[in-house]
């Protein structure tokens, strides 16, 4: 597959020549090859960016910012899935952070700590003291449409390079399909 496969009629560029496009965290992340398009900001939903571009659902990509607590210290860690997925946050995510409980981070606090917009969400460039689980469907894309940082454009970049990404581990997060009875 290659990128423009992963974003319907979206036109790419390439990321390291449009800074514009990008917030100082992921410009100094970026990965080698990665696109990015700029994007209409009330269209930085997954679902309406799919529908109005043609983008395929399975090659979206979402992340999440969970955080819970353990002895008193809390853990924190973004989590990428496949957008035809949802994050297993009370199975999955709860036991890779060693918590009794997972929950989503508020929304000031995802954007004034991460230095994004809420919208725009990605694992690239987020603080190094918050881990990063990559889903092994992530992983495995050839690749990935995902957030900039920026409400008004999108990254695509390769699933290995976002497991390659510091700190990434790649997890089985996603929630399995349902079962269908005989």
């Amino acid at each position: 597959m290659n990128p423009q496969a992963a974003a319907g009629n979206l036109e790419l560029l390439p990321a390291a020549e449009h800074p514009d496009l990008l917030p100082d965290p992921v410009r100094a992340a970026l990965p080698a090859g990665a696109w990015v398009a700029a994007i209409d900001p009330d269209l930085a939903d997954t679902q309406a960016l799919v529908e109005a571009t043609g983008a395929p659902l399975d090659a979206s990509a979402n992340c999440v910012l969970v955080a819970g607590r353990r002895d008193g210290e809390e853990r924190v860690a973004a989590c990428v899935v496949l957008a035809d997925t949802r994050a297993d946050v009370n199975g999955a995510v709860r036991r890779a952070l060693g918590v009794r409980k997972a929950s989503f981070l508020p929304v000031e606090r995802a954007v004034a700590e991460s230095g994004m917009e809420f919208g725009g969400i990605t694992p690239v460039g987020l603080p190094a003291s918050w881990r990063l689980l990559v889903d092994t469907r992530v992983a495995r894309a050839d690749w990935v449409l995902i957030g900039s940082g920026l409400r008004r454009s999108k990254l695509v970049v390769r699933g290995a390079d976002v497991a390659a990404l510091p700190g990434a581990e790649v997890v089985d997060l996603h929630l399995p399909a349902p079962t269908t009875a005989p």
